[in-house]
C-alpha cells in the first residue's frame, strides 16, 4: 500500500520578468490587433476540419481482438452501438512501477473525464492500452480514469497501429458491421486531448516550455523530452492521486 504523500510544490513566479504596464484603451487596441489573427487562426482551424472530414478511409477488421473486463472482445463492440470511435493508444512499459508509466499518455488521458456530448454526437471513446490488461487496469483505477479501457494483444497490434506506434489519437467509422479508420494523429496533434495547454497558451507566461518564443527573463522551466509531464520523476498527473492515499501498486513485476 503506498502512503500518503505530499504533492512536489513548485517554485512561484513572483520575481520572473513581467510585461510592460498600460492603461485600458492602450491594452485593449493591442489586444484588437491580436484578435484578428486569433480569429483568421480559428478560421484556419475550420478549414482544416473540413479537409478532415473529407478524406478517405481505409478498412479495419471488425473483429480485431482487444482485451477488456470480462475478457476478450472485438474492436466492432468498442462502439457501443454508435457510428463513430475515438481510441487512443496509450503506452505502457510493462513490469514497471507506476511513476515509470508513460508520462505523455498519463497528460492526455487524464484530461478526458466527460464523455456525454461526445455520445450526444454518436461517438464513443476508449482508451487502448499497449499492456497487459491487469497491469493497465490496475493503473486506470489508481488514476480514477471513467472512461472504458481495453488493453491491444500482440497479435493485434498490427493490425490497428499498421507501422504506427502507441500513443496515437485514432477516429473509427462503423457502416453495419464494418468498420474504418478516418483519421488518425499523434505527438502535438494529440494536444486536442488536453485543454490545459490551450489555457495555458492564453496565461502571460505561456506553457513555460524552452521552445516556446518567450520575451527575455520569461520563465521557461521545463523541456518538451517528456520533463513537462513530470513532476519529481513521475507523471505529474500521479501526484493528486497520492496525496488523496491512492494505491498505485500495479502487481508483482513478471518473474517475481
Amino acid at each position: 500500500m503506498t502512503s500518503r504523500l505530499t504533492e512536489p510544490s513548485v517554485s512561484p513566479l513572483g520575481d520572473a520578468a513581467k510585461p510592460p504596464v498600460a492603461d485600458r484603451a492602450a491594452f485593449q487596441a493591442e489586444l484588437d490587433r491580436l484578435r484578428a489573427r486569433e480569429k483568421a487562426h480559428t478560421r484556419e482551424g475550420d478549414a482544416i476540419a473540413a479537409v478532415r472530414r473529407r478524406l478517405p478511409m481505409v478498412k479495419v477488421d471488425p473483429q480485431t481482438p482487444l482485451i477488456g473486463a470480462d475478457g476478450p472482445v472485438p474492436l466492432i463492440d468498442l462502439f457501443a452501438g454508435r457510428s463513430q470511435l475515438i481510441a487512443y493508444y496509450h503506452m505502457w512499459h510493462s513490469g514497471r512501477p507506476a511513476a515509470e508509466q508513460c508520462e505523455g499518455c498519463t497528460f492526455s488521458t487524464s484530461h478526458v473525464t466527460e464523455l456525454a456530448y461526445l455520445h450526444s454526437r454518436d461517438v464513443s471513446y476508449a482508451v487502448l492500452a499497449a499492456g497487459p490488461y491487469e497491469e493497465a487496469s490496475r493503473y486506470r483505477d489508481f488514476m480514477g480514469y471513467p472512461v472504458p479501457w481495453y488493453s491491444v494483444p500482440q497479435d493485434s497490434v498490427d493490425r490497428l497501429i499498421a507501422g504506427r506506434h502507441f500513443g496515437i489519437l485514432a477516429c473509427y467509422l462503423r457502416d453495419g458491421d464494418q468498420v474504418f479508420e478516418t483519421y488518425w494523429t499523434t505527438g502535438r496533434g494529440n494536444e486536442a486531448m488536453a485543454p490545459s495547454y490551450g489555457l495555458l497558451d492564453r496565461t502571460v507566461y505561456g506553457r513555460q516550455e524552452d521552445w516556446e518564443d518567450s520575451p527575455e527573463g520569461w520563465p521557461q522551466r521545463w523541456g518538451s523530452k517528456g520533463g513537462q509531464f513530470q513532476l519529481d520523476g513521475r507523471p505529474t498527473a500521479q501526484w493528486p492521486r497520492l496525496q488523496a492515499g491512492r494505491d498505485d501498486d500495479l502487481g508483482p513485476l513478471p518473474g517475481v
